[in-house]
């Protein structure tokens, strides 16, 4: 499972930053998560292949979450690309895409599906044979959603050795892989578990975009392994945070902690102050495995 962060910073582009967009890579997919200004020159700086995106999925409908989206739609039609893109965000994700393609005479050349949430319930969203994605319902001042993604578990590993010391015949190998107990060359009935190894553990990732301090969270999230938890302040100016909608790095990490989350990553900072290394200590007294995400910055669990 690989993350790219592409954009991590609250509110407006800088010539130094961008606002939050960022990438998965898990089991062959490759998603896009929110998608503000300048998330296609991010996506070129960081040399992630457009085409590999088939599956966006939006937080919200704030500028500096789906501002980039419709010049990401449009440069996929100048590039001619000809697969499907699937659109997952808040009901009116459809509307605001279509009304400025209509508006400039810019029709797709190839398939755009929006499917638009409204739910206030967790939700899959989408799955296949390797991965499901539900999403996290955030409470901001617009609806909102986070996604959780999770891995499938995969098939156990053959044991080798253990099929030869069994005097398993090599026909019956794929079985084993499909988890299938098998028969030696007496025709005595061998355990699955006695020829292959356990499988690598499923990983998770849970997205976390702009939300308030919220422990409904919680119960949704239990167990997982990475997550990504807005931090838009300091618990200095948690008054602020309570105004805004937005949560702080304490916050972000007592979150963390009551999940019982693995390692914790910070984002969506505010430009108000010097140093993203403040949300990290501030995040370290209550939780210990914090990662900084930052324009660039590249993580593989």
């Amino acid at each position: 499972m690989k993350l790219t962060i592409l954009g991590c910073y609250a509110a407006t582009p800088r010539t130094f930053s961008s606002p939050t967009s960022q990438v998965l890579e898990i089991k062959n997919h490759t998603f896009l998560m929110d998608c503000a200004e300048g998330t296609q020159v991010q996506l070129r700086k960081n040399k992630v292949k457009f085409s590999k995106i088939e599956h966006v999925f939006i937080s919200h409908l704030h500028g500096d979450h789906v501002y980039g989206l419709i010049g990401l739609v449009s440069t996929y039609m100048l590039l001619g690309r000809t697969a499907p893109l699937h659109i997952h965000g808040p009901k009116g994700i459809k509307e605001m895409i279509t009304m400025q393609l209509r508006l400039s005479q810019s029709w797709t050349n190839y398939e755009l599906h929006f499917h638009e949430l409204e739910a206030t319930f967790p939700e899959v969203v989408f799955e296949d044979d390797t991965v499901v994605v539900s999403t996290i319902p955030l409470k901001h001042r617009i609806y909102t959603n986070g996604y959780l993604f999770r891995e499938k578990h995969g098939l156990r590993k053959l044991n080798a050795d253990a099929a030869e010391s069994f005097d398993i015949d090599k026909c019956y190998y794929r079985n084993i892989a499909l988890g299938k107990d098998v028969p030696d060359a007496n025709g005595n009935i061998i355990s699955n578990d006695l020829l292959t190894f356990e499988p690598v553990k499923p990983k998770s990732y849970a997205f976390c975009s702009d939300t308030i301090y919220d422990e409904t969270i919680v119960s949704y999230i239990k167990g997982v392994d990475i997550l990504y938890h807005e931090s838009t302040f300091l618990d200095t100016e948690q008054a602020l945070a309570e105004k805004t909608m937005h949560a702080t790095a304490r916050q972000a990490a007592q979150i963390a902690k009551l999940a019982g989350a693995n390692q914790l990553v910070l984002g969506h900072y505010s430009t108000r102050y010097d140093s993203i290394q403040l949300f990290k200590d501030e995040a370290a007294t209550v939780f210990p495995d914090v990662l900084l995400a930052d324009d660039g910055a590249v993580f593989e669990f």
